[in-house]
């Protein structure tokens, strides 16, 4: 049995225990998590229909894909459909007996669709499976971890040659550029969020998008970006100092770098996440810098760049081995810049926090 069909039957056990008659999966991410199968439908339906009673796994493609899916996806059937098909209506057709209880990722069937499938099938009723799914999702395989670790050994390759590149009066948006052509060029299937470099007072802004603003002395220079490689993802943080640091600068960006390292210290299994985020913020805090980190510490990485588990201060469920999230502190101080150092830690079995990811984390100067 492949990992990809004792992935479906875990499910089914789940559907059963919950009394639930099957399931219709439609986000790509979950799709390829059960199938192998990696593809972004767009405006196109795809899903995937797995039943306990039959034990069958059912795969819906456009048709434009079909060939694709034919050679990669582990399902007992693949059925493609055409841009003048009603979805539903094939659905039907390939499982016409469908009623009962029925699981659905809620974020990934929108109302339109909603509409259709209980249109279609009248004697349904839908469940929300996100939680069974997330779950099963959580904890990372063997062959997982060493994919997340490839998409890792990638970003940390683009981020060594891309700090080469940089050059006072150099747009932010210029050097986001080289950045994700250096992804293509080290292999990586594209990035898996949009990449973010931010300077001086614009490194204040957590999610800020890059820009015309020129990378001049005296700034911080921050960089967040990660790739996508064979369906997983990496995500990592570093931030620079153009030119001499100043004091304050130095101040803040150690603060910064001990507040990473409690939380990769309290970082194992069997504490509550929030624990995590609580030893990290922690360290912030007692600096008198709180206030200026007001997002959680981490989040889940695997076939999404954000998924579970959340590592936020309320959090109380338990790390468990097998989880993989990153470590992110910061300081964003409004007008004047910020700093974030983000790494990517796995529980492993032994609930022992494995790093990651290793680019240098001392402060680092970029000759003005």
């Amino acid at each position: 049995m492949n990992q990809y069909t004792a992935r479906q039957v875990h499910l089914m056990e789940s559907l059963k225990d919950h009394g639930l008659n099957g399931s219709l999966i439609l986000s790509p991410a979950s799709i390829f998590y059960y199938t192998g199968f990696l593809s972004d439908p767009h405006e196109r339906f795809m899903a995937l229909a797995i039943s306990p009673e039959t034990g069958r796994a059912i795969l819906f493609v456009p048709a434009l894909d079909y060939e694709a899916a034919s050679g990669i996806a582990a399902v007992d059937q693949i059925i493609p459909i055409s841009d003048d098909q009603m979805p539903m209506e094939v659905v039907k057709e390939a499982i016409p007996k469908l009623s009962g209880p029925v699981g659905i990722e809620p974020k990934a069937l929108n109302y339109e669709r909603y509409v259709w499938l209980t249109q279609t099938f009248p004697d349904i009723s839908v469940r929300d499976i996100e939680e069974l799914i997330s779950k099963q999702r959580l904890c990372k395989s063997a062959e997982e971890v060493e994919s997340i670790k490839e998409a890792i050994r990638i970003i940390e390759q683009v981020m060594e040659d891309g700090v080469r590149k940089v050059r006072p009066g150099m747009m932010e948006a210029e050097l986001m550029a080289e950045l994700e052509y250096l992804m293509r060029m080290h292999g990586a299937d594209g990035p898996s969020f949009s990449t973010i470099v931010l300077s001086g007072e614009k490194a204040a802004l957590p999610h800020g998008s890059p820009g015309g603003r020129k990378i001049g002395a005296g700034d911080f220079l921050l960089i967040d970006m990660g790739v996508t490689k064979d369906g997983y993802c990496s995500d990592i943080t570093r931030t620079f100092i153009i030119g001499e640091p100043t004091e304050k600068q130095r101040k803040i960006y150690d603060i910064v770098l001990r507040s990473n390292e409690a939380g990769i210290a309290a970082s194992r299994g069997g504490v509550p996440l929030g624990s995590i985020d609580e030893a990290s913020r922690k360290v912030i805090e007692d600096e008198g810098y709180g206030k200026f980190f007001n997002n959680r510490v981490g989040h889940g990485v695997g076939i999404e760049v954000h998924e579970a588990p959340s590592v936020h201060g309320k959090n109380t469920s338990l790390a468990d081995p097998g989880n993989v999230f990153t470590i992110e502190p910061g300081i964003y101080i409004s007008g004047y810049g910020g700093v974030r150092i983000e790494d990517i830690v796995h529980i492993r079995e032994d609930g022992q926090a494995e790093v990651l990811t290793a680019s240098p984390k001392t402060i680092r100067i970029i000759e003005a």
